[in-house]
This record gives structure tokens, C-alpha cells and sequence, in this order.
């Protein structure tokens, strides 16, 4: 049976609510140049959060939506062009034994038959472990991306709501019913103007984005393209 080669496409978890945000931007993140202190021997206080506004913020899309998320999203996509091929090329020669096997079904002999079952069958089980391999490292790679931009993008979430009147920002990175949010306004979202705060913070300029492989924009709740990972083939009917 053919298999089918889908986008993997990885949800990465945002727990950290407002308060959780608050938190990381009243301590510079020691492991971050650009969230450390300039005087070492002092940390900077945490903004008076007093307002009373509400709003939203699309926490994965303005990590992954800024200049330095669309650069490193598109390096770890660079990374697995290799393994992509890889495994396109282990898919592409397990589909042709398969192909192989059902034409000439009835033709072989019952031992011929039985040795080209086995060999399809060790050559899936390699295959399908490969793949899990594959998604795992992605998994891993881009959840290393998104704490690590995660913890300078908070600060300036911080810093945004208090110099604006906010008093809780709401993250709606998951659509309900999968997130807490039933419906909300572009009027009360802040995600561009964090995303734009941040670029200008960085300094990490726009990188040269394909089309076919542009991170989704800031406000949209999915999360960009991941490097495409082959979904494990069905097993050979016997």
C-alpha cells in the first residue's frame, strides 16, 4: 500500500501564562546575551503590570514569526534536507518491493513469495524506525528554538504591556476547544507589535525566506513549516 508523504508538523506546547512571563522578564536569562543584565552585579526590575486592558498574544507565532525564529526554523530545515532524502530514497525502494510483490502475486513460488514478504516486512520495521527517529530530533530541535527565543521574547511582552495599559494578556496560540479562547478580535492582539518590538531589540535582520518554506505569519495560530519527515508507511497486507 502506497504511503503518504505529509508535512510533519509539530505543535509545540505554550504553557507559560501571563504571570509565568512576568517572572522571566524580572530575571535575565543567564544562558541569553541579549537578556543579560548590563551590570552584572544587578538585575533589572520587573515592569508594574497596573492596567487594566486585555489582550492576545500568539506566544509561538511571535517566537517563531521573528526575525531570529524564521532564521533558525529555516536552518533546521537546511539541516534535514540530507535525512529527508534518506528517507525518501529508503521509502522509495520499500514502495517498489512492495509494487513487486503484488505483481507478481500468484507467479512466485511459495518460498520466493515468502522471502520477499520477509524482506519487505525488515525493511519497513527499519523504515518506520527511522522515521520516529527523524520526528524526534525535529521535536527536540525545535522545542531547544522556542525556550531559547522563548525566554527573550517574554521580557518584551512584559515591557510592552506595562508601557500600554495591559493588565493580563491572554495566549492564543491554540485555537479553541484546544485552547481557552472561544473568539477574539485583531484589535486586542499585540503579536505583530511584539514581533516588531523584538526584530528591533535583536537586530537579527529578515532572513531570505523561499515561499514554499515561509514561517506562517505572526498572528496566525498554527505554527510555521517544520522540516518534512515521511509518515511511516502502512505494514504489507499479507
Amino acid at each position: 500500500m502506497k504511503s503518504k508523504f505529509l508535512r510533519f508538523l509539530l505543535v509545540v506546547a505554550a504553557t507559560y501564562t501571563f504571570s509565568a512571563l512576568a517572572q522571566t522578564g524580572s530575571a535575565a536569562t543567564p544562558s541569553s546575551p541579549a537578556a543579560a543584565p548590563a551590570n552584572a552585579g544587578t538585575n533589572p526590575a520587573a515592569p508594574a503590570i497596573n492596567g487594566t486592558k486585555v489582550g492576545t498574544i500568539n506566544i509561538e507565532g511571535a517566537v517563531f514569526g521573528s526575525n531570529e525564529g524564521q532564521r533558525d526554523m529555516l536552518a533546521l530545515q537546511k539541516k534535514y534536507e540530507p535525512k529527508q532524502n534518506e528517507l525518501k530514497q529508503q521509502n522509495d525502494e520499500l514502495e517498489g518491493l512492495k509494487k513487486q510483490l503484488s505483481a507478481q502475486e500468484g507467479k512466485l513460488s511459495e518460498d520466493a513469495a515468502a522471502n520477499l514478504k520477509k524482506q519487505i516486512e525488515g525493511k519497513q520495521k527499519s523504515f518506520d524506525r527511522s522515521v520516529q527517529d527523524a520526528q524526534e530530533e525535529v521535536t527536540n530541535q525545535q522545542q531547544e528554538i522556542f525556550s531559547r527565543i522563548l525566554a527573550k521574547v517574554a521580557p518584551v511582552v512584559v515591557k510592552y504591556s506595562a508601557d500600554n495599559g495591559y493588565g493580563m494578556i491572554i495566549d492564543i496560540s491554540k485555537q479553541w476547544p484546544q485552547g481557552p479562547v472561544l473568539l477574539s478580535g485583531p484589535n486586542v492582539d499585540i503579536t505583530q507589535a511584539v514581533v516588531d518590538l523584538y526584530n528591533t531589540q535583536s537586530g537579527v535582520p529578515a532572513p531570505a525566506v523561499p515561499a514554499a518554506s515561509k514561517p506562517a505569519a505572526p498572528r496566525s495560530p498554527t505554527t510555521p513549516a517544520k522540516p518534512a519527515v515521511p509518515k511511516p508507511s502502512e505494514p504489507q497486507k499479507q
